[in-house]
Parts: C-alpha cells; structure tokens; sequence
C-alpha cells in the first residue's frame, strides 16, 4: 500500500488517524503502517509525555515521514471527559483505532473484582468513550469517518482463564455493530479486527517464558505460528484505505485460524 491509497481531505489536508493504547507493540506497528500510507497519526496512552512524545518521534523515523507526522497525548481511556475535551479539540478526526486494552489471567473462580472492573473499565467502557467522542466529532464537522475496534477471536471462543477480558471483547463486537447501524446515515461505519495469538505484549511474555504455554498455544493455531503485531496493523491499514470504503457492521478475523477449534 502506498501513500497515493490515503485520500486527502479538503485543500489536500491530511487524513488524521486516532490510535489509543498507541505506545503498545499493536499500536506502534499500527502508527507506523499509517504514518506509511499518508495518515497523520495521534497516538493516545497512559505514559508521561515527555516519554510519549519521544517514542513517537522513533516511529516517525521507523515509518520514514517527518516528527509532525505523529503526536502524542497521554490520556486514560477510562476518563471520558478527558478524552471528550482531547477529541473535540482536533482540527478533524478521520479514522479512530480502539485498540487500548489489557488482560489479566486468572481462573474463574479466583476473577477479583478490582481485575474485572479493570479489564471491563478499560476494554469496553474506554471503547465506548473513545468511539463515542470519536463519532460526535466526525457527526459535528458533517465528515464521513471510521471506527476501528480491536477486539479478539476469544470474543466467540472461550480461552483457559480469561472471562473478564474475553467477556469485553464480546460486549466490544455488539457495540460495534450498534455503531455501525446507528450512524450508517452519517457515513460514518464501524468495524472489528479479531486477532488470534500475537507475540505482543504480555502474550509475547509468556510465549517466551511459559513453555507450557507456549506449547498449548503452537497445538492451537492451525496456521502453526502465532502473528506478529505487523499482521494486524496490515488489517488495520487495509480497513483504513478506500479499498474496504463499503465495508461495516462486521468482525475481520485476522487470527491465523485460531477461532477454527477450542482451546485445550
């Protein structure tokens, strides 16, 4: 994909792509491949700015496009006015990427309130804010624009010990789909990507530390391998482009075949 597959707005300004959870391995691969096709990328997270601002200047230079390329503001998803005062505030908003999001592992039984309330309060209620300061801000400048969630193939097959982070990747898909319907008359459509297993994050971890693990994992992803952060941001770019400019309402399984069969 190129530059030429980013269609500018008025006066030839710049698409401007919202990425929350920016700084993570996912997020990072996601900025660079728009920064790529022509995006001007705004990388939301929870760390302090002076070091926010720095990583995003090493993903510029990564993707090859100038520092004003890609800014960054730290802001919790969790605090909607925060995020409502941030987004209103852009010059536009074409593209917003929900892809903040943690899991913690434990069994059912075991599930803690302050786990459940973290994974549910970041993953589906700072989805929600996100995509609804998001939407009033494409409905208010009358512009046409695309939400992005990042959701899981664990939103419609169970995975040992992760119900609370599982249970928000589900939410996180009808919401999806209420969006999309919803605001289909403003153009503005909505979509999921459903990864599978990717050595990312806490995932990369325990790949790396867990044999166990590991070898639980490498039995049940058909494809053999687990993904890298860059086969999502792939996704992400393709949905971004024009070529999917008809596509809403729907989960893009990009889990290298994971969701085929259960977990052991």
């Amino acid at each position: 994909m190129t530059n030429e597959s980013v269609q500018s707005g008025p006066h030839g300004t710049k698409q401007l792509a919202l990425i929350t959870g920016g700084l993570g391995d996912i997020g990072r691969a996601i900025a660079n491949s728009l920064a790529r096709d022509g995006f001007d990328c705004l990388l939301v997270d929870v760390v302090d700015p002076e070091v926010g601002i720095a990583q995003s200047a090493e993903i510029a230079a990564s993707a090859d496009v100038g520092p004003e390329s890609l800014t960054y503001a730290q802001c919790d998803v969790r605090n909607a006015a925060a995020l409502e005062t941030l987004i209103s505030g852009l010059p536009r908003l074409d593209v917003a990427v929900v892809n903040a999001g943690v899991v913690q592992s434990s069994p059912f039984l075991t599930i803690s309130a302050d786990s459940w309330e973290r994974q549910i309060g970041i993953n589906l209620t700072g989805a929600f804010f996100t995509a609804q300061s998001a939407t009033r801000k494409m409905a208010a400048d009358d512009r046409s624009g695309l939400v992005i969630f990042m959701s899981s193939w664990v939103a419609s097959r169970p995975w040992p010990e992760i119900a609370a982070y599982s249970a928000s990747k589900a939410a996180l898909d009808q919401l999806m789909r209420q969006i999309a319907m919803e605001l289909a008359p403003l153009k503005i459509r909505a979509m999921s990507i459903a990864p599978g297993i990717v050595r990312a994050g806490m995932a990369r971890d325990q790949l790396e530390n867990e044999p166990q693990y590991a070898a639980r994992v490498s039995r049940s992803i058909p494809l053999g391998e687990p993904q890298q952060a860059q086969d999502i941001a792939d996704a992400v770019a393709f949905l971004a482009s024009p070529r999917a400019k008809t596509m809403t309402g729907s989960v893009l399984l990009v889990d290298a075949g994971c969701s085929l069969g259960a977990a052991e």
